[in-house]
């Protein structure tokens, strides 16, 4: 198994740990609002945080590729409201034209 996808899972597990970890430890508490708004953040943040090491991380350095093109026009693809099978048809499209021209 790569590196990568053991950061995946390990990742993925963190998530699920810190998504169970509020219910478990705080049973029948009502949270505040503001730490509400922080604790629904949390797994989106991380996934985000995740995304950008891959695409823009090298060999302790930043690396800028079409990669970041194809992460360009998911974003892009999302926000104009596609579901999650044709942003990643969007993004893989963009991101192999951009290789084939650069």
């Amino acid at each position: 198994m790569s590196a990568t996808w053991v950061v995946v899972l390990a990742v993925g597990a963190a998530t699920a740990c810190f998504k169970a970890a509020g219910p478990v430890l705080l049973g029948r508490r009502v949270l505040p609002l503001q730490l509400l708004a922080v604790v629904e953040l949390l797994a989106p943040v991380l996934l985000a945080a995740l995304v950008v090491t891959q695409a823009v991380g090298g060999n302790r350095e930043l690396v800028f590729d079409a990669r970041l093109v194809g992460i360009g026009a998911a974003g892009i693809a999302l926000w104009r409201g596609l579901t999650l099978l044709p942003v990643i048809v969007v993004a893989a499209a963009a991101a192999a034209l951009a290789r084939l021209l650069f």
